[in-house]
C-alpha cells in the first residue's frame, strides 16, 4: 500500500491491488477508522467515503486538487 503523502493526520495511498482491470486514477484516504475514495480523472470528486463529514470530504478533495500532479506522477510510476 505505497503512501503518496500525509496531510493533517490523514494518509493518501493507493492499494497495490487496484482490480483487474485496474480502476481510473484515484487515491484512498484514510485517518482511523475513516476512508475515502476520491476520483482523479475527469474531475476531482468522492466516489465513496465512510466516516468521514461532508466538511472533512470537501477539505479532502481540495488536498486531492492541489497535489493533483504529484498524485498522478506517483500512480504512473507505481503502476506502469
Amino acid at each position: 500500500m505505497p503512501v503518496v503523502f500525509r496531510y493533517r493526520g490523514f494518509r493518501f495511498f493507493f492499494y497495490s491491488n487496484e482490480g483487474s482491470p485496474r480502476e481510473p486514477l484515484h487515491v484512498h484516504v484514510r485517518s482511523g477508522s475513516s476512508e475515502a475514495k476520491i476520483w482523479l480523472d475527469p474531475q476531482v470528486q468522492v466516489a465513496a467515503s465512510f466516516g468521514f463529514d461532508a466538511g472533512t470530504l470537501r477539505e479532502l478533495v481540495e488536498v486531492t486538487q492541489t497535489n493533483r500532479v504529484l498524485i498522478e506522477r506517483t500512480w504512473h510510476e507505481y503502476f506502469s
